[in-house]
């Protein structure tokens, strides 16, 4: 039997990509616009509100960063940049793979339509750019739609990393129980009382950090070892910042995360075994869901291009193109994962180890006298 994994993490992470293909395939045409009339509503409320699910990815990724970072909460971290360089290697092989697919299929999809979902070609430049995950702060425009976030979501776990290896050594490395609660809330506070209200710092962490701080809060404070009154405080640490973050300027994204974290707190440490069809697929979504994250665009893009140029221009034929344009993302994501994702992450684990060793046996030159 399959082991036990976080159910409702893979329930929110599946459902998640899900509106995200779903946003990108009503907001960037042809076909949606052809398509619309069939269900105005559904696609104006996919094509704007449905992007606020990223926000369940934000919450997602600061609850499973503390729960590797410091589960239980405490300051102190001993190697920041190698953690740094692990999850670099995890996220950007594949994103560059990704990438370079979506630069080929826009060169590809500008011979069957000309439409301004098309990038313009990509530059060594702006390759350069989203290689190093600093396409956004260098002003480039992204090749692919989503890819802001995965530099965003490298920007976070840097950002805790050095936060918690910093309250180590303020505090000693005596690791207070307290420290980083407080130092995550009061990031949260600012984040949205401040940053947030500014678009202006959208391509930085201190813009997202008032929901990824909801999801670390929400994995400490749902330590069962805690009593409940102290788990309620903590977790009301990060709420009411939000509260006040809503009530100073609604934002529906900021009520979304606030949601997801307080479920996550009741519920995210739950396992659920795969051993039904319906929880085998949630599952398998979850585990797939950032090779669809990446991969989707160009997808998408190349079916919107073949049924621009190949079907009619009537909502049924436009209509089934968005069918398969999301069926193919989801295929796409599996081939993405199996072939794309897995090995290159196996790869540079075994590159990464290898210099670990290296640099273990190189011998040290002889001191002088």
């Amino acid at each position: 039997m399959p082991p036990a994994q976080f159910g409702l993490i893979n329930l929110l992470k599946a459902g998640a990509a899900q509106l995200i293909v779903l946003h990108h395939l009503a907001f960037y045409g042809p076909m949606s616009s052809h398509a619309r009339v069939i269900f105005p509503a559904l696609f104006d409320w996919l094509a704007d509100s449905a992007r606020i699910a990223v926000q369940v990815f934000l919450v997602i990724g600061g609850f499973l960063a503390a729960k590797s970072l410091s589960p239980s909460g405490h300051a102190g971290y001993p190697s920041p940049l190698r953690a740094i360089g692990r999850r670099y290697i995890k996220l950007a092989p594949p994103f560059m793979a990704a990438t370079l697919i979506a630069a080929v299929a826009s060169l590809w999809a500008a011979r069957w339509m000309t439409h301004e979902s098309i990038s313009a070609p990509a530059t060594l430049s702006q390759l350069g750019a989203h290689a190093l995950l600093l396409h956004g702060v260098l002003g480039y425009e992204s090749v692919s739609a989503g890819a802001w976030y995965v530099a965003i979501d490298f920007q976070l776990y840097a950002l805790m990393v050095m936060l918690l290896w910093l309250g180590g050594r303020v505090s000693g490395n005596r690791g207070q129980t307290w420290l980083m609660p407080l130092v995550v809330a009061s990031g949260v506070t600012l984040s949205l009382l401040h940053f947030n209200l500014d678009a202006e710092w959208d391509n930085w962490a201190a813009y997202f950090f008032g929901s990824y701080g909801l999801g670390l809060m929400a994995w400490w404070a749902s330590d069962p070892r805690r009593k409940p009154g102290v788990a309620i405080m903590m977790m009301m640490m990060a709420l009411l910042p939000a509260v006040g973050g809503l009530l100073l300027e609604f934002r529906s994204r900021i009520a979304l995360a606030a949601v997801v974290a307080c479920v996550l707190f009741l519920w995210g440490r739950r396992k659920i075994a795969a051993d039904g069809r319906a929880w085998s697929a949630i599952h398998g979504l979850g585990k797939i869901s950032y090779s669809v994250f990446l991969i989707h665009f160009p997808v998408c893009l190349l079916v919107n291009a073949a049924f621009t140029r190949f079907a009619p221009a009537e909502p049924a034929w436009q209509g089934l193109g968005m069918l398969v344009a999301w069926s193919s993302s989801l295929l796409a994501g599996a081939i993405f994962h199996r072939w794309v994702e897995v090995p290159l992450g196996h790869l540079m684990h075994f590159v990464v180890e290898r210099l670990a060793v290296r640099e273990v046996h190189m011998p040290r030159p002889l001191p002088r006298y």
